[in-house]
């Protein structure tokens, strides 16, 4: 028979006051192999309209376990919180919780998903804004006693409202949430429950479930993790937030080429070790290396490959198979870089039509090619298997950041150096990593040129009518084509112009109203720099042989005194 719990779960009934102090008291806390809070506004708001309608909103799942003191993050709050002998571990409820002590905390309004309030007139709720209209009092005003008589102090106009704010602070207050309470010993337990809780009916993703499986003791410092690797790579390199569905791959890719392996057995010894390269090895090695080797191919993409951020990254699966790469062969140099080089721009353009079963099947038949001890021999294998039989050209005519198409034009963009429209100096890639802060696509850093009902509607989506804008200044993209700023020169002007695309021509064009001439020529010019581009870096009719070093020169017939 299985392994049983020390003790039965116990259940108690919390009010949602007594509960929402205990958060921001400290003594409630997120395991650390728990998924990041993930809801937005509007389940914020349903949830709150749940409490005020007296509707069930689920029930709790609590670890009480001993926590550590230190700083604690509760979604948009920090809490400084004491060691606690029985803390309150959430299993299961962390979006609910969450969502509750951030709503009705005096600095939860700080973030707008927390920024929620009460209709007085209306009784209903409300996201505006509450200072110029006394009746819409902000949720944390009205579960504060003290404060929400403040509130209708200064506010005399609506003191007949203050039986309906009462009323509401009491349903929130006294609202009971049911809670399961766990007291084990054992961190396997938590987790075996967790992984069952998480695996009917909402599955979690596999990322989040390995993270969950290899999380070790809550009570320990904390240790390196699939999201410490992504922020810590971004701290240092500015490339953006590598999602955590590549960053398992990555750590999974280093260790065997077959990322789609049973990652319940990952660091089981004696039933994986013949299937991964570094067997002796334990979980906190493993990560320790794939955030080196990570890092690693993140500075090749920027700095060889001409990748600046993830949002203009075009495959994820390839940064995957780079990082195997690198993890194997830290340093390469000279002649094997720019045939890595090659080799990542040619898969690129292939992407994963050439490749059965997908970025999957993709994935596992590159990372093959890798082998240990074998450097210049693995970039041989990964252009065999990857050349494709031309260039095929991303359509300028249909631009969409999210698609692997349109970032591949952007690194193009990138490596004309575009100029900033105000001062007339290049874009550093600090400026493209606090536009892009957050985000996964370069959505945020381009802006159209036209709108809807300025041109045909077949061209809203050219390449030709979007500007990569990064200037802090804000500028409308439309004013660009009206003439120079006034801190730059005509010159820098001019300069700063062909850094995007936009020639002598082009610019006479739309100085002349002609709008569709403009989008035209630029559409020429936009094709030919992300041709030339491409042909740089993928060098396709260059001889691919490897470096000189690889080949045996010695010849067993000279005489050396010939």
């Amino acid at each position: 028979m299985t392994d049983r719990l020390d003790a039965r779960p116990t259940t108690k009934i919390y009010e949602l006051e007594a509960l929402v102090r205990q958060a921001w008291a400290g003594n409630v806390r997120i395991p650390h192999f728990q998924r990041d809070y993930r809801w937005g506004s509007q389940d914020v708001s349903r949830l709150f309209d749940s409490i005020l309608k007296g509707y069930p909103i689920g029930s709790l799942l609590l670890w009480i376990r001993p926590a550590p003191a230190g700083p604690v993050r509760l979604g948009a709050l920090e809490i400084e919180a004491p060691a606690e002998n029985r803390a309150l571990w959430v299993v299961d409820g962390q979006q609910r919780l969450t969502s509750l002590a951030n709503t009705l905390h005096p600095d939860g309004g700080e973030d707008p998903r927390f920024r929620l309030a009460y209709d007085l007139r209306e009784r209903t709720l409300s996201r505006q804004a509450a200072p110029d209209s006394p009746w819409l009092v902000p949720l944390s005003v009205i579960f504060d006693l003290q404060r929400l008589l403040q509130w209708f102090a200064a506010r005399p106009e609506i003191s007949h409202l203050l039986n309906e704010a009462s009323e509401v602070a009491t349903l929130i207050r006294q609202f009971s949430i049911p809670a399961y309470q766990v007291e084990h010993g054992e961190v396997e337990a938590l987790q075996d429950i967790f992984d069952r809780m998480n695996n009917y009916g909402k599955p979690l993703r596999r990322a989040e479930v390995f993270s969950a499986l290899n999380a070790g003791d809550e009570t320990a410092d904390r240790r390196l993790d699939i999201q410490a690797i992504s922020e810590q790579i971004d701290a240092e390199l500015r490339f953006g937030r590598i999602d955590d569905n590549t960053v398992l791959q990555a750590i999974l890719a280093r260790r065997g080429v077959d990322t789609q392996r049973d990652i319940r057995l990952e660091f089981d010894d004696h039933r994986r070790r013949a299937e991964v390269e570094f067997p002796d090895e334990d979980r906190d090695a493993a990560y320790g290396e794939t955030r080196s080797a990570l890092a690693r191919a993140v500075s090749f993409l920027q700095h060889d490959a001409g990748v600046p951020h993830v949002g203009m990254l075009p495959y994820r699966y390839l940064l995957v198979v780079l990082s195997r790469y690198f993890a194997h062969h830290p340093d390469p140099v000279g002649r094997d870089r720019v045939l890595l080089r090659r080799w990542y721009w040619r898969a690129a353009l292939v992407g994963t039509r050439a490749w059965p079963g997908g970025t999957a099947g993709a994935t596992r038949k590159l990372n093959t090619q890798i082998r240990p001890g074998d450097p210049s021999g693995s970039i041989q294998r990964l252009l065999t298997v990857t050349d494709p039989a031309e260039i095929a050209l991303p359509d300028g005519r249909s631009f969409r950041t999210n698609n692997a198409a349109t970032k591949i034009m952007l690194c193009g963009w990138w490596a004309l150096a575009p100029r900033s429209w105000t001062t007339g100096a290049p874009y550093e890639q600090t400026d493209l990593a606090a536009t892009l802060d957050g985000r996964t696509t370069a959505g945020q850093a381009i802006a159209p040129l036209f709108r809807r009902g300025e041109i045909d509607n077949a061209k809203l989506s050219w390449s030709a009518n979007q500007l990569l804008l990064l200037d802090s200044e804000l500028i409308e993209p439309e004013s660009v084509l009206g003439g120079r700023h006034p801190m730059q020169s005509d010159q820098q002007w001019a300069e700063t112009a062909r850094s995007h695309g936009i020639t002598v021509d082009a610019a006479e064009a739309v100085a002349g109203g002609h709008h569709t001439e403009f989008l035209e020529i630029r559409q020429r010019t936009l094709d030919d720099v992300v041709a030339s581009f491409l042909r740089h870096q993928c060098e396709h009719r260059f001889e691919d042989t490897p470096p000189l070093a690889e080949f045996d020169l010695d010849d067993e017939g000279d005489n050396d005194d010939s």
